[in-house]
């Protein structure tokens, strides 16, 4: 069995999931990682990340995904703004969303991603605005939480998704 591993990362985030993933398994099967590609498609298993673009996956990563046909297919990916299962599982949700009946999705893996400083400033800006702004202020809280992440505990969490989905194929 062969896999292929497509990503789209703007900070390193996603990469660094990807890197995890392609670790965890069996190098010589491994048919194709880096950017979204079609000759990745014909892999048995495609892992297809991305990082979390207005709350879904990137235009490239959507592309590509809407292209598969009859593909079993492992998402995953990283979001700034992070902390609830129920967000990661919307997050997912629309990435899956992208995908074109016929194909089964086996897996998914989201977790928290570090944000562009200019993410913090905005966030500031706002709270300039409006001093005291609760929302502007959880934001503020949010972006220095996200400043460790992805972590050792998410490294590991893609290599232990990408070792099971491995063996349930």
């Amino acid at each position: 069995m062969t896999y292929a591993i497509v990503y789209s990362s703007k900070t390193g985030n996603t990469q660094a999931l990807a890197n995890a993933i392609r670790a965890a398994l069996p190098g010589e099967n491994c048919l194709y990682i880096g950017g979204p590609d079609p000759k990745a498609s014909q892999a048995d298993l495609l892992f297809v990340g991305s990082w979390t673009d207005k709350g879904s996956c990137t235009r490239e990563v959507a592309d590509f995904l809407a292209a598969l046909s009859g593909r079993r297919v492992a998402l995953f990916g990283t979001a700034g703004f992070g902390g609830s299962r129920e967000y990661f599982d919307g997050v997912a949700n629309r990435f899956e969303g992208c995908l074109l009946q016929g194909n089964q999705v086996v897996g998914r893996y989201f977790c928290q991603g570090r944000m562009p400083q200019a993410v913090r400033e905005r966030y500031e800006g706002l709270l300039r605005q409006n001093p005291g702004d609760s929302k502007a202020l959880a934001m503020v809280e949010n972006f220095d939480r996200a400043l460790a992440h992805p972590n050792e505990a998410d490294l590991a969490g893609a290599r232990e998704f990408a070792r099971r989905i491995w063996k349930e194929q």
